[in-house]
């Protein structure tokens, strides 16, 4: 939800032009994060002022994608029409503040994009990822002090109330960094914030709370430490220092860059895509950190000491390339992510699963295996895609651990106060990381000590970084908003964790061998797949103008049902309900006649003979279904108008087959209905608010 991008340089001079092009690029790399509205905030006026406490702020600010608001910049250039925009002036120092917005409070519009500012003169802008939820409160504070307010956003009061605390300062030498802890200390809910002032030119601080944020950093030189010292701040009069990211200018400090330059460049994102063609060095900040960039010097603070409190922040080393995140020959980038699920499965078994010896280890849960052996209950939770990741691969689970297995949907769990024991443990699935609702339950159970696991695809995301242990997917990037690269490895993922779990019953060695051996075949099969994409297109183009479309399943395939009618939702704007076969005769076969559509999945499973009767039971009330079937299943060949025929699969994995057909259904009806298929409306790629 929402993408932030900041860009400071220190003694790396910077035109203007370039400085907006490297902040609209950052911004493009976001967009999956928010598309209603974006925005920028930089240094205005024709030169740069020497020694001056005081520098004007320039905001430009654009409804709907980031392509408009660079078309917007860049024909100030063209006409000439502000004299205040001179795109050849150079600075030696500038930090520039960007955004591009998924709206939670207010339309979208000019006014109520980001930045927000804290009056007419742009004193203080501020962009936010989050919500605030006393925001009202606050509001009603600031109107009694006369401040008038222009956006209906919840963000505008944090610009207000940073401004109000400076101008009510009892110490004329406070910091830039001291007014953004006095604001967030009043702030309560999900939020990450950057801050840019004309009173602290070249300054940036930015700081989170339940919304991802991380930092970059680029220099000619190395680092001679790869840790970054927490400062903490009890009070103005108590504050235990410690040694800040300096340079080689410094020499009271351990933490300089090896070499004379002092040059630095510094970025504040929410995503790692938007900083890797600049730099590969990353902080993650942690909640309440409060990150302040001053001449050119990174410090990192916290107001007081928690429990369970590391004494530094660690500089790592990104392993994303540029190429992940790039388009190449395709279209979309959904597209492009489903043509590299037959790679990404690879990737997400590689180093785990030894085809020779039919073993799997998980590298991240092998220390805790114990615990999760004598455990008493297994719950997951997740949200949209990956709670149905958890949904198909549950009956495994249950066959080969022979454990009480709960799914549950984390805001619904939430709101139910579940109860949670001591001997449960409990998966938190998020290809983010970063999701609200889950990231709260992983809090809630971890309160009540249970054993925590993460499966997520982001390094450095809060899931990952919160949970006792857990398994990094390794898929890549995912850039398009509608997850399917992501649902696959998580699926396999938990198809591994079932195995290492049943690794000594020698009672199901047979049984292990050949789900093992099928998945070493797994990324053959999916090719096999991915070269029906003409077949699936032309199909798209006889569904495009329907209204709506069921799916049925049952079994291992019921999850493909509700992913497969979940795409549909995401990208077409269709009603699409996923139905187990099994409750057909409760209510949905109202729903069918000669002009619903309706996709089956029979596979040669467990309840290949009990899909046979749903069958029956739809084309005896004359609709022609669409079967999802094994090559050479006669049955379904007589019976069904049009069948896609896959290739065969061990039970428990046909599920990861027969999706991608129906990914690909979705993105063709989307494309040929008109839709931005990476960016579907009202939808954004990390859910970081409840």
């Amino acid at each position: 939800m929402c993408g932030i991008f900041a860009y400071i340089n220190f003694l790396v001079p910077k035109q203007r032009k370039a400085i907006l092009e490297l902040l609209i690029n950052g911004l493009k790399r976001l967009e999956y994060r928010g598309y209603d509205s974006a925005g920028l905030a930089i240094d205005g006026g024709n030169k740069e002022p020497d020694g001056a406490n005081d520098r004007p702020i320039r905001i430009i600010k654009k409804r709907g994608k980031v392509k408009a608001l660079e078309d917007e910049i860049f024909a100030l250039r063209d006409f000439d029409v502000q004299e205040d925009l001179d795109f050849d002036l150079e600075y030696d120092t500038h930090c520039g503040i960007a955004h591009t917005r998924w709206a939670t409070h207010g339309v979208p519009n000019e006014v109520n994009s980001h930045p927000q500012r804290s009056d007419e003169e742009n004193e203080f802008v501020v962009v936010h990822n989050g919500i605030i939820t006393n925001y009202k409160d606050i509001k009603k504070l600031l109107e009694s002090k006369n401040m008038v307010f222009e956006s209906d956003t919840d963000t505008e009061i944090i610009a207000k109330l940073i401004k109000y605390l400076y101008d009510n300062r009892e110490d004329d030498k406070i910091t830039f960094r001291e007014l953004v802890e006095s604001v967030i200390l009043q702030l309560e809910g999900a939020f990450a914030l950057a801050f840019k002032s004309k009173r602290f030119p070249g300054e940036c601080v930015a700081t989170r709370r339940g919304s991802p944020l991380l930092i970059g950093i680029k220099t000619k030189t190395k680092l001679a430490s790869n840790y970054v010292p927490i400062l903490y701040k009890d009070s103005r009069d108590n504050v235990e220092k410690g040694p800040q990211l300096e340079r080689s200018f410094s020499s009271t400090t351990d933490f300089e860059v090896v070499g004379d330059a002092k040059e630095a460049e510094y970025f504040f994102t929410s995503d790692a895509s938007a900083i890797i063609e600049h730099t590969n060095r990353v902080i993650y900040l942690e909640d309440n950190d409060v990150a302040a960039i001053k001449d050119g010097s990174l410090s990192i603070h916290r107001l007081k000491k928690e429990q369970g409190d590391t004494m530094s922040r660690e500089v790592q080393t990104l392993k994303m390339e540029i190429q992940q995140i790039m388009k190449g020959n395709y279209k979309y980038f959904m597209l492009k992510e489903i043509f590299e699920q037959p790679e990404s499965v690879i990737n997400t078994m590689r180093g785990r699963v030894n085809f020779e010896t039919k073993s799997v280890c998980l590298g991240g849960l092998q220390d805790h295996m114990h615990e999760i052996l004598r455990c008493r209950r297994l719950l997951f939770l997740a949200c949209g895609t990956s709670y149905h990741s958890a949904i198909a691969t549950r009956q495994l689970i249950e066959e080969l651990t022979e454990l009480p297995v709960v799914v549950e949907l984390s805001s619904d769990f939430l709101d139910r106060h579940t109860p949670v024991f001591r001997d449960d443990v409990a998966f938190f699935i998020s290809q983010s990381g970063e999701t609200a609702d889950t990231l709260n339950a992983l809090r809630y159970c971890k309160s009540r000590g249970a054993l925590t696991v993460g499966i997520t695809n982001t390094v450095g995301s809060s899931i990952s970084r919160e949970t006792h242990c857990g398994v990094h997917l390794n898929a890549g990037p995912e850039i398009g908003v509608a997850s399917t690269k992501a649902y696959t490895s998580q699926f396999v993922s938990l198809v591994m964790f079932a195995l290492m779990m049943n690794q000594d019953r020698l009672s199901f060695t047979a049984r292990r061998h050949e789900i093992i051996q099928e998945l070493q075949d797994l990324p053959n099969k999916i090719k096999q797949v991915l070269e029906m994409d003409n077949q699936i297109a032309k199909l798209a183009g006889e569904l495009v103008q329907k209204r709506s479309i069921l799916l049925m399943g049952r079994g291992f395939n019921f999850a493909t049902c509700l992913e497969g009618a979940l795409k549909i939702k995401e990208l077409c704007y269709l009603h699409s309900e996923g139905i187990l076969a099994g409750e057909l005769k409760h209510g949905p076969l109202a729903l069918v006649d000669e002009d619903m559509p309706v996709i089956l999945v029979m596979m040669k499973d467990g309840t290949y003979v009990k899909c046979q009767n749903a069958l029956r039971q739809v084309v005896a009330r004359k609709s022609k279904p669409i079967i999802i079937c094994e090559k050479g299943d006669e049955d379904a060949l007589s019976t069904a108008s049009r069948t896609i025929e896959l290739p065969r699969c061990v039970d428990c994995l046909t599920g990861i087959l027969c999706v991608i057909p129906l990914q690909l259904l979705a993105y063709h009806i989307a494309v040929l209905r008109g839709f931005d298929v990476d960016c579907p409306r009202n939808l954004a790629k990390s859910v970081t608010v409840e």
